[in-house]
């Protein structure tokens, strides 16, 4: 389980961005039953207001909707409509600022890049991700 870095989703192959969406459905469907998701890597989203999960369920649906997905509606809805008092209080800042921040980015990163190196990715959607990441890194060190 894991939320991919949002500034990664536009760059995800079509297998990871529909596996997030699934993801995003079995957290909701392990706070509701259990309340938390209860795994390790996606805990922390139980700090932040319900609205920020919205917020990252909408920007996965968003890029499913770009690349023509036929994810569905009425779980989007769902979601969007979903109610939940067992989540925190830190704001879309605070998750920008302390999870997903440049050093989850790079946690991100080097987990996308052990699957290129064993061909779980193709070397086209890697090249993107890789650019991406590249670009990203120059203009946080300066080097641009």
């Amino acid at each position: 389980m894991r939320l991919w870095h949002v500034e990664l989703i536009p760059y995800l192959d079509n297998k990871r961005l529909t596996g997030q969406w699934r993801e995003l459905l079995a957290i909701k469907g392990a706070i509701d039953k259990n309340g938390s998701p209860n795994h390790g890597l996606v805990n922390k989203i139980m700090w932040y207001e319900i609205d920020v999960f919205k917020k990252y369920v909408d920007i996965i649906y968003q890029e499913s909707l770009k690349r023509n997905f036929n994810f569905s509606k009425k779980k989007y809805k769902e979601l969007m409509s979903w109610e939940c008092d067992l989540f925190g209080s830190f704001k879309w800042q605070g998750f920008r600022n302390y999870w997903h921040n440049d050093r989850y980015l790079r946690q991100c990163f080097f987990n996308i890049e052990e699957k290129a190196d064993n061909d779980m990715i193709e070397p086209k959607q890697w090249f993107k991700i890789f650019t991406f990441y590249k670009m990203r890194c120059d203009y946080i060190d300066g080097n641009n």
